[in-house]
């Protein structure tokens, strides 16, 4: 089958028009796979640090606790991210751990925050 003179360089074309679609799915992809990642690790932390609060009703070791427990967060998770609600009046309490992450693309958003909860009876 012979090729007519008015198809050569259609290949380039469509491929000029599939690019720009096909870098917009690998961004996304890859700006989806960050933001759930650090939304395990906050998930974590904040489960982390409210077993922590629940056993040893520290505030200042549970945030300890929360921070140490998410180490692939980059920036780093502060203790000014973990909100903790002691054992002194109630029969539970509870760690909120709030981060925001700066996407690399910047085509969706600035920064999405992700949050991670975590209840627990005191005492363990």
């Amino acid at each position: 089958m012979r090729r007519l003179r008015s198809e050569s360089g259609a290949a380039a074309v469509e491929f000029a028009l599939v690019v720009p679609i096909l870098l917009l799915v690998l961004f996304g992809i890859v700006e989806f796979g960050r933001v759930y990642n650090a939304q395990l690790q906050v998930t974590s932390a904040a489960r982390e640090a409210v077993r922590v609060m629940a056993i040893q009703k520290d505030v200042g070791v549970a945030k300890a606790a929360a921070v140490l427990s998410a180490p692939g967060l980059q920036p780093a998770l502060s203790s000014d991210q973990v909100t903790v609600t002691p054992c002194v009046s109630a029969t539970e309490t509870t760690v909120t751990v709030t981060y925001s992450v700066d996407l690399l693309s910047g085509l969706f958003a600035d920064a999405i925050t992700v949050t991670g909860k975590g209840v627990m009876r005191c005492g363990g």
